[in-house]
Formats: C-alpha cells, sequence, structure tokens
C-alpha cells in the first residue's frame, strides 16, 4: 500500500520530530494532541528543527517553508480518519495507549495501518485491545528523530507481513534504516541501552564518581558519543523510569530493578532537558 499522508498523536519530542522527517522527505503529516498550547509547542520545535537545517546548509529557505506548510495541526482525533497510517506517541503509558488506539481505529479507514511509538510495551498486548490487530505495529524511532537513522519494526503476534512491509517501506522512504525485531519488553536498543543507563545511575548514586566523570568514563572510555547520564537527561528520566519497570515487571528479574536515585529523581520531577534540570542543569 502506498503512504503518503501520516497522522501523528502526539505533539511531544517524539510526535514533533516524526512529522519533522515526514514533511522534509515530502509527506503530508497531522499531528493531533489535547490542546492549541501542545501543537504550538511542537509547531516551534519543528521550525526550530527546520531553521538549524538552513543554518547548517543542507535545506534552503523555500524548502523550509514547504516542510512547514506540509504540517498541519488539530485537537480532534477525528481529523486523523483521512490518513494512510497512524502513529501513536504519547505517554509511555499503556492504559493511556490503550484508550488512543481504540480511539483511532474507530475513525481510520479499513486499510489505514496503526502505529505504536512505544519504547518498551508489548505490541501485542496493545494490539489485543483492538479489532484488526493484523494492521497493528510496532515503529519505534528514536531521539532526536530528525538525526537518529534507526527504527525498530516490531511485529506483535498477529501483526500481518503486508502491514510490516508497508511501515518498513514508509521508514525507508523517510531515509531511516528500519530494523526487524520480535515482540519482547525493551525490543533491541532499549533492552540493551536503558539497563546501561540505569546501572550508571546506580553507580553515581553510591558515590563511586560524579557525573562528569562516569560520563567522561563511557565517552573516552568506550569511545561513546555521549555518556549514559546526559543521554538520560536527553531521553527524559521519567521515560528510563518507564522501560525499566516494564524490563523488570516482563521479566521478573532484578537485574533489570530502577536505580533508587532514578526514582527519587521522578518524584521531584528532575526529568532532564525537558525540565531544566536532571543529572546536569540546563538553561538559567
Amino acid at each position: 500500500m502506498s503512504i503518503k499522508t501520516i497522522g501523528i498523536i502526539g505533539a511531544g519530542t517524539m510526535g514533533s520530530g516524526i512529522a519533522h522527517a515526514c514533511a522534509v522527505s515530502g509527506l503530508d503529516a497531522v499531528m493531533q494532541d489535547i490542546n492549541e498550547a501542545a501543537l504550538d509547542k511542537g509547531m516551534k520545535s519543528i521550525d526550530g528543527s527546520l531553521a538549524r537545517l538552513v543554518k547548517k546548509g543542507s535545506l534552503d529557505e523555500a524548502a523550509r517553508a514547504q516542510a512547514l506548510q506540509r504540517v498541519c495541526t488539530t485537537t480532534r482525533t477525528e481529523d486523523l480518519a483521512g490518513a494512510d497510517l497512524i502513529i501513536e506517541a504519547a505517554t509511555e503509558n499503556e492504559a493511556l495507549k490503550l484508550r488512543i488506539l481504540a480511539a483511532v481505529e474507530a475513525i481510520a479507514k479499513p486499510d489505514t495501518v496503526i502505529a505504536t511509538n512505544t519504547s518498551s510495551i508489548s505490541i501485542t498486548r496493545l494490539a489485543a485491545g483492538l479489532k484488526t490487530p493484523e494492521r497493528f505495529v510496532g515503529l519505534h524511532f528514536f531521539n532526536p528523530v530528525p538525526v537518529m537513522a534507526l527504527v525498530e519494526v516490531i511485529q506483535g503476534l498477529r501483526t500481518s507481513d503486508q502491514t510490516v512491509e508497508a511501515v518498513t517501506a514508509f521508514a525507508q522512504a523517510l531515509g531511516k534504516t528500519p530494523i526487524g525485531v520480535k515482540n519482547s519488553a525493551g525490543f533491541v536498543v532499549n533492552r540493551i541501552l536503558c539497563p546501561m543507563i540505569n546501572e550508571a545511575i546506580f553507580a553515581l548514586g553510591e558515590g563511586l564518581a560524579s557525573a562528569e566523570e562516569i560520563d567522561a568514563g563511557m565517552k573516552l572510555g568506550c569511545n561513546h558519543p555521549i555518556g549514559p547520564l546526559a543521554l538520560c537527561d536527553l531521553i527524559g528520566l521519567d521515560v528510563e523510569l518507564a522501560v525499566m519497570e516494564v524490563l523488570y515487571t516482563s521479566f521478573n528479574d532484578p537485574k533489570y530493578r530502577p536505580a533508587p536515585l532514578l526514582r527519587e529523581m521522578v518524584d521531584a520531577g528532575l526529568l532532564g532537558r525537558k525540565t531544566g534540570r536532571g543529572f546536569y542543569h540546563y538553561g538559567g
């Protein structure tokens, strides 16, 4: 099937990033969120990302204006009814995602592919609440979406091969590299990455080294482009905690238990870059 119009649920970091990637690739995107303030913030994020591409010489002003025109916003789920692909990119909360997906299925065309950008929740379990689980698939982008080349394509137990083929072609049309992943908690990347970040937080909480020293150790000793604690600030401490809780619950293995310091910082609202403070301070 041909995917030309994409509906996106959520105008946050991931939703606006996906809309940006679609727009610069010549695809139309309809971005939906619960209020105009969230949509305005999402559009400002897209505009800022496009402006940086212009500054770097990767995009000219005409292409930037055309990309912005390809993204429209709405607070109504019904306005996504004409989309060929609808991607849910809401908060990493299973109950919330189930409600959104049921509402999406009720308005989507019969041949519309429905996808979730979940970073850890079972695709099979999310699909169980749908009447047409064969058209539901995991489509996991990475932050920041305009920059990161990888997309995990996760096939649930009842996801059809045709659905997988359609979203794989879509990811390639965005200039991304899709990898096929079996349905398992955390999939591939977060199954490996998030426990590593969690262990760095354990090390910090135990006073093994400072945040700067831990990050320098991993950058200089393992050739990582960014340290695990700085990366956690970029991802969001609340997202890291949500993924670790899914892994801990799914595998019933103590090696996945969230670090106490991670829980405490999330309780304090220190979520990283999006709140101005996490393991590091940002802004004023």
